[in-house]
């Protein structure tokens, strides 16, 4: 993960970024689009059935969708919240935390309500090691308001805090950013997340119709690298109707797997050694001209 230093630290990206390949190269993903309901307990369960479903069909790397062990509606948010510092009263959690270590993977834990000590709620990703221990948390950075007439109108940030900072964690599958739903529309913290090493983006996410039919596949194709998105199923509880579509893109934009609107688990294979291959084929890297300037504002810990 990455934090803040007490005095910021304003770096330019490198001309040419080193990506560090890691031990392992290729495995299989497994997204798992589930259908949320008003009842926590078998969303829980619902989950970490799908988890084990992905799980023997080799996944090693399991994402989970935006908002799983709750409904996507504001009637729900507080009551279903959770405060992570507290694993016995956190069942979401804790159960993300055996799943995968009775399997040995890394799930990237979709999002849920989490509470602070603060008193806010904020839309968090908690991300698990095969051994079980959180390796990362992110919040989500970019809050969806938006009012379209005669669509939909809704505005998370009446419920949410902001996260505000970006999140990219080693793993045993490679070095993988992390950002939640509407974080997807932001290109700056994808840059990021590729000057920084990433190999993967995860994104969990909850696109409603509208959004999701325009922009919902157009916004994972143009990263070199891969991305991997997780949506809940269309027949989710609550009146806010989702997109679905859960997709696995490789980096030379090219789709690898996705689904429909249903309840289902895709499995696809990352191969990293692909990234590379598209980078030589198209140096981004080695184009860029000096007119412009993207800078890190965040200092890297070891």
């Amino acid at each position: 993960m990455t934090s803040l230093s007490n005095t910021t630290v304003i770096s330019q990206f490198s001309a040419l970024e080193s990506l560090q390949m890691p031990q392992i190269t290729k495995f299989k993903i497994g997204l798992c689009q589930l259908s949320v309901t008003s009842d926590k307990n078998m969303n829980l369960a619902h989950a970490r059935n799908s988890i084990e479903v992905a799980a023997k069909h080799g996944a090693t790397l399991v994402v989970l969708p935006e908002m799983w062990n709750c409904p996507y509606s504001t009637d729900y948010f507080e009551k279903f919240a959770e405060d992570f510092d507290y694993k016995d009263s956190s069942p979401s959690f804790s159960m993300l935390s055996e799943v995968a270590l009775g399997n040995r993977i890394t799930i990237v834990g979709g999002s849920m309500p989490e509470r602070r000590k603060n008193g806010q709620l904020y839309n968090t990703c908690c991300v698990f090691g095969p051994d079980g221990n959180l390796k990362a948390k992110h919040s989500k950075v970019h809050l969806f308001d938006v009012y379209l007439p005669g669509d939909i109108s809704f505005k998370e940030s009446d419920n949410f805090a902001s996260g505000d900072q970006p999140t990219i964690v080693n793993t045993d599958v490679g070095c993988i950013g992390i950002g939640i739903c509407h974080d997807i529309r932001f290109p700056e913290l994808a840059m990021l997340y590729r000057a920084r090493g990433a190999h993967l983006i995860c994104y969990p996410g909850a696109f409603n119709m509208s959004t999701g039919e325009a922009l919902w596949e157009l916004e994972q194709r143009a990263r070199q690298l891969y991305v991997a998105t997780c949506s809940p199923s269309r027949d989710s509880i609550g009146s806010y109707m989702i997109w679905g579509h859960s997709t696995v893109v490789g980096p030379s934009g090219k789709i690898i797997a996705t689904s429909g609107h249903e309840e289902t688990v895709v499995i696809a294979e990352i191969n990293y050694s692909m990234i590379q291959q598209q980078r030589e084929i198209v140096p981004l890297e080695k184009q860029r001209r000096e007119v412009y300037r993207f800078v890190d504002v965040y200092e890297q810990k070891p």
